[in-house]
């Protein structure tokens, strides 16, 4: 016996929401832009945090001071800890989905660490889940800072080549900063920005200032600063154009980025 469908009017009734031409014709309705004065600064666990307080403590100062005029989210990285958990996981048979559980949890002890030195500034930790209440926080004098594991947890997407979660956090930062519809993304790093090659290991290789992010995948670079995943997002990115990439081992280099001035490498969108 044949049945109808209960439908509901709309504009999408009776839609399988897979239809291309249905895609394609809501491509161009503008988002909203939560925070479009928002600033996303991602210190990296392995760039940064690792280096104990002679890299971290001038940073926190700087991202301090900044944020008596700027509006900042602090995202923060896993490090050395997150390569030991993930080792454990690999040699163990861990699926992806429970590597990407275990590697949170050292990401979000890092966030927990930077609060703590952030709060003469108003540093306050706060989870993923808590991101729409930023424009109130931030209007209370909070510093947030928030841990950059996306929370896929245990739905991470199957790795492309081995196990290790493709989606770690730098996307994290990455998606934090579209959602929001930030004013910029910027990776906080231990070099100067993006290399033709690994710039520790070749010293002869060549800072990449600018690039768009489809130049960059067709360069099929074997070992970049970023994830590639952040690359791959980027190009269908609705808010965020670009993601600035900055060595933090620098002082001043965050707040020569928030003044517009060009430094380090930027991945454009197009």
């Amino acid at each position: 016996m044949k049945r109808n469908r209960f439908e509901m009017e709309s504009e999408l009734k009776g839609e399988s929401l897979a239809r291309i031409g249905l895609l394609r014709a809501y491509e161009h309705v503008p988002q909203l832009k939560l925070m479009p004065d928002l600033n996303v600064v991602k210190l990296g666990g392995h760039g940064i945090i690792d280096y104990g307080k002679d890299v971290v403590l001038p940073l926190v100062q700087e991202i301090g001071e900044l944020s008596k005029e700027y509006k900042i989210l602090v995202v923060t990285g896993g490090g050395v800890r997150v390569r030991h958990i993930l080792d454990i996981g690999l040699n163990l048979g861990m699926p992806t989905g429970v590597l990407a559980e275990l590697a949170g949890k050292i990401s979000e002890q890092n966030a927990i660490m930077m609060s703590i030195l952030l709060s003469p500034y108003g540093g306050m930790r706060i989870h993923t889940a808590d991101l729409l209440e930023l424009p109130m926080l931030l209007r209370l004098g909070v510093l947030p800072v928030t841990h950059g594991t996306p929370p896929y947890g245990l739905y991470e997407q199957p790795a492309e080549v081995g196990s290790i979660p493709p989606n770690r956090t730098d996307t994290g930062a990455f998606l934090a900063a579209e959602v929001l519809g930030a004013r910029n993304l910027v990776l906080v790093k231990n070099v100067d920005g993006l290399f033709t090659k690994n710039p520790f290991r070749h010293p002869e290789a060549e800072l990449i200032p600018d690039i768009t992010a489809s130049e960059l995948l067709d360069m099929e670079m074997h070992d970049m600063v970023l994830e590639p995943k952040v690359v791959e997002l980027l190009r269908y990115a609705k808010n965020l154009k670009s993601v600035r990439i900055v060595n933090g081992h620098k002082p001043g280099n965050i707040r020569r980025v928030l003044e517009g001035e060009d430094i380090g490498t930027t991945i454009h969108a197009h």
